[in-house]
């Protein structure tokens, strides 16, 4: 059963198409990475699947029950997002918030979920910690774990090991491998093919001429890997 079914989908900005023609689904439990050149429209596909942003065609339909608001995200870091004040805690809780209703208050329920989270991915003795004064990779399992707190679901990770070295990356990898195979269903953006190769199960290469989506196996003998590793 398909979570995300993409139509005929091209993406762009103001009016200017980067890619060529999209249409696939991502179907429960797949890992799909998403691979292409600088300015391909990787970042942008992301937000067009979060609703953040309009296609210049086709469409993007949620199925089996899926909601917006259920798409766990992991965004690309900025310095800004490094320095926000706030506790490991705080930062969790803050992906209750659309189980929150028109209540005012994070409830038990929500409390409980983020602890869970955070127990989960190996932080929960950082509850307390301020956010900024955490290392790089500290910083993006209490940003997975407030992605978890969202849904079970399904998680878009965009370039979610862009800045860490290589022991931490390795173990973020491991870190997400886990996670999918518990059931979540995930998307990520990368540029690191050899991780695209090792964890995925179908790729989409994006591209203004070429687009490119299959199983990780054809993906390694097609053209677009061919002009990708060039």
């Amino acid at each position: 059963m398909s979570y995300i079914k993409c139509e005929k989908l091209i993406l762009g900005y103001d009016g200017v198409p980067v890619t060529g023609e999209i249409s696939f689904e991502v179907n429960k439990g797949d890992y799909l990475c998403i691979v292409g050149e600088n300015g391909a429209g990787k970042s942008t596909f992301v937000k067009t699947l979060l609703g953040l942003v309009k296609p210049l065609a086709g469409r993007v339909l949620l199925e089996d029950g899926l909601k917006q608001g259920e798409l766990g995200y992991l965004p690309q870091q900025n310095s800004a997002q490094r320095d926000f004040p706030a506790t490991v805690s705080e930062i969790v809780l803050s992906g209750t918030l659309n189980s929150l209703g028109h209540r005012p208050f994070y409830g038990t329920e929500q409390k409980k979920l983020a602890e869970d989270s955070m127990e989960r991915l190996g932080i929960l003795e950082l509850k307390n910690e301020s956010f900024r004064r955490l290392s790089g990779g500290q910083q993006q399992r209490v940003l997975l774990a407030r992605a978890l707190c969202t849904t079970e679901k399904l998680l878009l990770l965009d370039e979610p090991v862009a800045g860490l070295d290589p022991k931490v990356t390795a173990e973020f990898y491991e870190l997400i491998k886990e996670l999918h195979k518990s059931g979540v269903t995930v998307i990520m953006v990368t540029h690191d093919l050899a991780a695209a190769a090792e964890y995925s199960n179908h790729i989409l290469h994006l591209g203004r001429d070429r687009v490119f989506f299959g199983s990780t196996e054809e993906y390694a003998h097609s053209k677009e890997a061919a002009a990708f590793d060039d």
